[in-house]
């Protein structure tokens, strides 16, 4: 009688033991999977501002082409721009003839360097769907191209057509453009040298709360 209960306390204890073990180990795994998932999303975080902040205008570029793949989701990062009433006013002409690239070069005295480039993106606006808006969603759209270049390792730089009406021209005839569809900016892109570097633009005096 002696021995039976103190194996069935024994037993118990050590059950006991067990069920708390499991509970720990339980309650240890829910832990590590809830900082991993916040350790997760800040990484996500931090990938993304540090895009934006190497994001630097890169002019250099070696001979390899940009892939068609990486040019069209430079495109569709551009259209995940917002835009005033949803009305989308953009088109984005892409470019990889040489011949185009070099007539370009020759005439906007800001895009020398497509003429060493085999590609470029070309964002326009469209006055017949926003005739007030266009600058701002097509800028937009533009930047978003910009930083979508630095986070896929390659280099772009925008290069001002509107509102210079000499470049607009030279872009309008390379293009055959039609005279509701207005060419906003020319970006030159490609694969860096890495020349160019990302410049810290931050500036507190730049800052302000609640007013002037």
């Amino acid at each position: 009688m002696i021995r039976f209960r103190i194996f069935f306390q024994t037993n118990s204890y050590v059950c006991n033991m067990n069920w708390k073990y499991s509970f720990i180990v339980l309650l240890s795994a829910l832990i590590a999977c809830n900082n991993n998932t916040e350790s997760k999303d800040s990484k996500e975080v931090n990938e993304t501002l540090e895009t934006i902040f190497n994001r630097k205008s890169v002019r250099k570029y070696t001979e390899r082409p940009v892939e068609k793949e990486k040019l069209e989701t430079l495109v569709r990062a551009g259209m995940a721009a917002p835009s005033s009433r949803d009305r989308r006013p953009w088109e984005f002409i892409i470019v990889t003839d040489r011949d185009i690239l070099d007539t370009m070069g020759n005439g906007l005295p800001l895009a020398r360097m497509l003429k060493e480039t085999k590609q470029a993106i070309i964002v326009c606006g469209d006055t017949a769907k926003s005739n007030n808006a266009w600058q701002l969603d097509c800028s937009a759209a533009a930047q978003n191209v910009l930083l979508a270049a630095e986070s896929l390792g390659l280099g772009a730089v925008w290069t001002a057509a509107y509102p210079y009406p000499e470049r607009m021209k030279v872009v309008r005839e390379a293009l055959h453009l039609p005279e509701h569809i207005v060419p906003l900016t020319v970006i030159p892109v490609g694969y860096p040298t890495g020349i160019e570097k990302p410049k810290d633009k931050f500036n507190k005096k730049q800052i302000h709360y609640n007013g002037w």
